[in-house]
């Protein structure tokens, strides 16, 4: 799994490459929580890359998005494959996040809402 972030004003993309699954969600949950400066801020997930996720590390991405959600923010996936897409479904969670198709278009989202600037 390869984490990266990048910060803007009321938003942090955090791009997830690879797999995340019960061996990976801590190290994805500690990078999520070390890297929001606000709870407030929305959760940007460039999920391009991210070629599987289980159940725990759906559930990081559920209680991101329960925080943001609960400070007024919300969780957008942008670039979600198949595979997540399928898990998210399933399980319901994919009412719980606001999908794009790319990464500008979630930016994009954000800025339209007044709530982040590059």
């Amino acid at each position: 799994m390869k984490l990266t972030c990048r910060h803007y004003s009321g938003a942090t993309l955090f791009t997830v490459a690879g797999q995340v699954d019960i061996s990976t969600s801590a190290e994805l949950e500690e990078f999520i929580g070390g890297q929001r400066r606000r709870f407030g801020d929305h959760v940007i997930v460039d999920m391009r890359e991210l070629t599987f996720i289980d159940s725990s590390g759906l559930a990081v991405l559920l209680a991101a998005g329960a925080l943001a959600r609960a400070h007024g923010a919300g969780l957008h996936l942008a670039g979600v494959q198949p595979m997540p897409a399928r898990l998210l479904e399933i399980t319901g969670a994919d009412r719980a996040a606001t999908f794009h198709d790319d990464v500008e278009q979630a930016l994009a989202a954000v800025l339209a809402a007044g709530h982040a600037r590059p």
